[in-house]
């Protein structure tokens, strides 16, 4: 496994932060910002922003290095008995796959293992994440 890097110069808790513009981050792409010891992820899905912790509570894991999907969910008419609904909306850790909701921060895995989430909002052009 590799090593965890942690964010070198990170900026100040507990206030807003511009992270980017809405140009910087389209839909289906993220960018992790140094907030915090670990950074914060910040995800465009389908042009609604969220913003959550770039830690995996269940080894310490670099969430947001991992990939987004949906949500895997029964679907007996297909093959393999599975489907994937609301796409884009989980992150998945890369060390082990745990899958996080992007705009709560829960998982099915562990729910009281869940990831701290942040708010964000759109100002003009600016993304804003307080954190």
């Amino acid at each position: 496994m590799r090593e965890r890097e942690t964010v070198r110069v990170p900026l100040a808790r507990g206030r807003e932060h511009v992270v980017a513009t809405v140009d910087e981050i389209p839909p289906g792409q993220s960018k992790v910002v140094p907030i915090g010891r670990y950074g914060v992820g910040v995800y465009n899905v389908d042009g609604r922003f969220y913003a959550i912790a770039n830690y995996c509570p269940h080894e310490g894991g670099p969430l947001c290095q991992g990939r987004t999907h949906g949500q895997s969910v029964v679907d007996e008419g297909r093959p393999g008995g599975a489907a994937e609904i609301r796409d884009g909306e989980f992150i998945y850790c890369p060390w082990h796959q745990w899958g996080f909701e992007l705009a709560t921060g829960t998982t099915a895995v562990k729910p009281e293992w869940s990831i701290r989430t942040y708010p964000v909002r759109v100002d003009g052009e600016n993304i804003i994440v307080t954190a």
